[in-house]
């Protein structure tokens, strides 16, 4: 079985409590929270108290969203990094997400490399000293300054690999980028979410595209994923999930519920097809 998690993007709505309760009804090995949803964070809820919550239902608060621009004037990021860092540590959280800003135009490889070597430069020694995980996820838009994994798996190599860097893979972000590569090694979570709507070229994409996973996804999740165990990740699937007609939804958890159970029934028919 897939080990899944809970974005609260997905659940925007949904108080801090509820939804660590909605994550245990469905099985899923941890939460990842956030600040960006135009409301309190943990919606007001002491970062203590949602450690005694998580704890209490077994689950993992696998990260704590976002240091966004991470790699835009990186040296005014360390003090957001810092506080974001020490209410991680107090609610319990793995790791921090850090986010690329998306620029005016197309920004040239070796521009996104060298402006994230900048900011990794300078978030390493905070990362260690707190001994806290800095997760960075390019996204796939055509403006991205920071929009394929290849870039951060060379940058990470230049830099000799700290252990407090991993990679998102996130699978519309993938899509988008049109990369092929999987660092499976670099990998610390997976984010998942389809997009069915078959309208819009892949440049046309956008966050408001991203729903749950099904037989009608145009992302390829499936197959992702199963390069993604094949070559050696283990980690978890975190639901994330941009589009209103899911945040409306008047039964999160049996649409999640469905949606798990595909995606399993795929893995386990793919598993068995080559034996």
């Amino acid at each position: 079985m897939l080990p899944i998690a809970l974005n609260h993007m997905t659940l925007p709505d949904v108080p801090t409590p509820a939804l660590l309760r909605v994550a245990a009804a469905l099985d899923c090995v941890g939460v990842e929270l956030r600040n960006d949803l135009g409301k309190p964070l943990f919606d007001g809820a002491d970062a203590g108290e949602i450690k005694v919550m998580a704890d209490a239902q077994g689950l993992r608060i696998l990260a704590l969203a976002e240091v966004k621009a991470f790699n835009e004037n990186p040296k005014d990021k360390c003090k957001k990094a810092e506080d974001l860092i020490a209410t991680a540590r107090a609610c319990g959280a793995e790791a921090v997400a850090l986010i690329p800003t998306i620029a005016d135009a197309p920004v040239p490889r070796d521009v996104q490399k060298e402006t994230l070597r900048g900011a990794l430069t300078l978030l390493q020694p905070i990362l260690e000293k707190h001994q806290m995980t800095g997760l960075i996820e390019p996204l796939g838009f055509v403006n991205s300054s920071l929009r394929f994994k290849e870039v951060v798996a060379s940058a990470l190599e230049e830099i000799g690999r700290p252990a407090c860097f991993a990679i998102v893979h996130d699978t519309f972000h993938h899509h988008l980028a049109e990369e092929d590569a999987i660092y499976a090694d670099l990998t610390a979570i997976v984010h998942i979410s389809g997009v069915n709507d078959p309208a819009p070229q892949v440049a046309q994409m956008t966050d408001a595209h991203r729903v749950l996973v099904d037989h009608n996804d145009r992302l390829d999740n499936i197959g992702q994923l199963r390069r993604l165990r094949a070559a050696g990740y283990g980690g978890p699937a975190s639901f994330e999930a941009f589009a209103p007609e899911i945040h409306d939804m008047k039964d999160p958890a049996g649409a999640l519920a469905g949606s798990i159970a595909f995606i399993n029934a795929a893995l386990a028919e793919v598993s068995a097809g080559a034996e």
